[in-house]
């Protein structure tokens, strides 16, 4: 194996391997060993993954030394006074020392569950110099009057996804293991200004979400349900091949400007039928007029996209029998959900705005398909 190419490269390995060095150290406190173990700060701050961060003495990379003894941390570095953290049940461990910011989560969705955690501090949280999706923005570390935020929506999220069914709310609570919180995309406001918002999963990172910061707990919560279908259909693609397709990005999806690829187009499609079910469900459930009307918009644009996509998936000779299988229970999710359908403006708008989609990707597409 050929070795670092350059000292950049060198030092980033060295990272690397240093990280492994932290997470052995997290797994042996919260295992109840003893140990004493020197780590190195990345940039100034040391970090802990679940437990938290401590800034050290020191701009760049610094040596520190860490003992673990009956649930006690003891950071020591030269010149500095010792830092003594107490680890905590969970997620977080607490000090009167202004130098360590413990990891947070936010409350269980459900009584007896487990907190979820708001991971605005491991450095490995999302995907480094590396290819990012082009709609996400970066992660962010989150300052009290975010957390108060995150913390006010968060509160209401369980109720918004028990409205959109039951079974949202149970697998929420099944799937969902971490939060990663990511800075307003830029752009999405006039002046390059950081606005709107936007969320993402990792195929390798099993049941973490990330996202902005969610403005109201039914938008979090649809936010949850599409994150968590991806998370779904990922784990099962892991254990059956669904189909043979290419990677060729042909395909047009009504709620994408670029060409997918088949596996990128059964992924949208899966995950926004479920939001068509969502948000139909939330339509029929709620008794506040301007509510229902903003569900039953959603709920006909999704169903609509769905709809739009359905010929292409289902005409696929790539499918294996268990993709057939798989395509054929969507179809049947679609046709139960047209049963009960949106009002008449709100399915004209959204299948008008679909074919205003396809004419405009196939302006920009078609020659080159």
């Amino acid at each position: 194996m050929a070795g670092p190419r350059t000292e950049w490269d060198a030092r980033e390995l060295s990272r690397d391997l240093g990280y492994f060095g932290a997470l052995a150290a997290v797994s042996a406190a919260r295992a109840g060993v003893s140990f004493a173990v020197r780590l190195t700060s990345r940039d100034g701050v040391l970090t802990l993954p679940s437990l938290g961060a401590l800034r050290t003495n020191a701009p760049g990379d610094t040596p520190v030394e860490v003992v673990h003894h009956r649930h006690r941390l003891t950071f020591r570095q030269a010149g500095e006074a010792d830092v003594v953290v107490q680890l905590q049940s969970g997620i977080g461990a607490w000090s009167c020392a202004a130098a360590w910011s413990p990891a947070y989560a936010l409350p269980s969705l459900l009584p007896e569950t487990a907190p979820i955690p708001l991971d605005d501090l491991d450095p490995y949280r999302t995907v480094r110099d590396g290819p990012r999706h082009h709609a996400l923005s970066g992660p962010v570390t989150l300052d009290d009057a975010e957390r108060k935020r995150w913390l006010h929506t968060w509160s209401g999220t369980a109720a918004a996804l028990g409205l959109g069914g039951e079974h949202r709310l149970a697998e929420a609570v099944a799937l969902l293991r971490c939060l990663v919180p990511l800075s307003a995309p830029p752009g999405s406001e006039p002046g390059d200004r950081p606005g709107g918002s936007c969320s993402g999963t990792r195929r390798e990172a099993f049941g973490a979400v990330l996202s902005t910061t969610p403005p109201t707990p039914t938008t979090f919560a649809a936010t949850l349900v599409h994150e968590l279908q991806h998370t779904k259909l990922s784990a099962l693609c892991d254990m059956l091949t669904l189909h043979q397709a290419g990677p060729r990005e042909r395909y047009f999806a009504p709620w994408r400007p670029d060409p997918r690829p088949f596996d990128g187009l059964l992924q949208g499609a899966y995950s926004h039928l479920a939001l068509a079910d969502f948000f139909q469900r939330l339509a029929l459930g709620t008794r506040h007029p301007a509510h229902r009307d903003a569900a039953w918009a959603q709920h006909a644009r999704y169903h609509e996209q769905v709809g739009a996509v359905l010929p292409a998936l289902v005409g696929s000779g790539d499918l294996t029998v268990q993709g057939r299988q798989f395509v054929d229970q969507m179809v049947a999710v679609y046709v139960r959900l047209a049963d009960r359908p949106a009002p008449r403006g709100q399915a004209a708008r959204a299948a008008a705005y679909v074919k205003a989609a396809r004419a405009l990707w196939m302006q920009r597409h078609a020659s080159t398909d």
